[in-house]
């Protein structure tokens, strides 16, 4: 099994540094054909506008988002705005991934960056017996406004969904590779070996 990290912009070797600890080898995606050689793919925390602008350079915007449709997909922070059905603050073109709309920054500039206590679901909890704390760090985070009933969501902050899934596509708010847990990449790898 091999997992794409999407490497135009934004935050991709802390994602590299978990998935080899958890033995996996990962690929940097920056074209259209590498999308073949892998068993899912995680969209990077990063600045989104910067992102869309590459991947349509690349030619890599159609590609992945026919890919992201029936492929395992993790959108973190600037990767869930992407994945979105419809982005606010400002308005830009998303890959349609999920019925949500998000609010880009949407903590605003004087809670820039913070590490809080997440709630888990019965979901998370059925995956992961362990009792330990997952912690969330929110670095100009987006919130998601409106979401599609059939969406589940997997984690809370304040009673506000920061964690959800379609299927075999997940997205995050926060950056779970910034802390030492590595479950919440073992979730998305089971989730490849589901489907691969």
């Amino acid at each position: 099994m091999k997992v794409g990290i999407l490497a135009l912009q934004g935050s991709v070797q802390p994602h590299e540094e978990k998935l080899k600890t958890l033995g996996v080898s990962s690929l940097q995606v920056r074209y259209p054909e590498q999308l073949t050689e892998i068993s899912g793919i995680i969209l990077p925390g990063g600045e989104s506008t910067s992102m869309i602008q590459l991947l349509k350079l690349n030619q890599v915007w159609n590609p992945l988002k026919e890919f992201v449709k029936t492929n395992p997909t993790w959108g973190i922070c600037a990767g869930s705005i992407l994945l979105a059905s419809r982005v606010t603050n400002p308005m830009q073109e998303c890959l349609e991934a999920l019925e949500i709309e998000i609010e880009r920054n949407s903590y605003g500039r004087q809670n820039e960056s913070f590490i809080d206590k997440l709630t888990p679901n019965e979901v998370w909890k059925s995956f992961c017996s362990k009792t330990d704390p997952i912690e969330g760090v929110f670095i100009r985070a987006p919130k998601f406004k409106k979401i599609q009933s059939d969406i589940q969501v997997l984690f809370e902050h304040r009673g506000e969904a920061v964690m959800i899934q379609k299927n075999q596509c997940l997205a995050s708010t926060f950056h779970p590779e910034l802390t030492d847990s590595t479950l919440i990449h073992q979730y998305f790898l089971n989730l490849c070996g589901q489907h691969h």
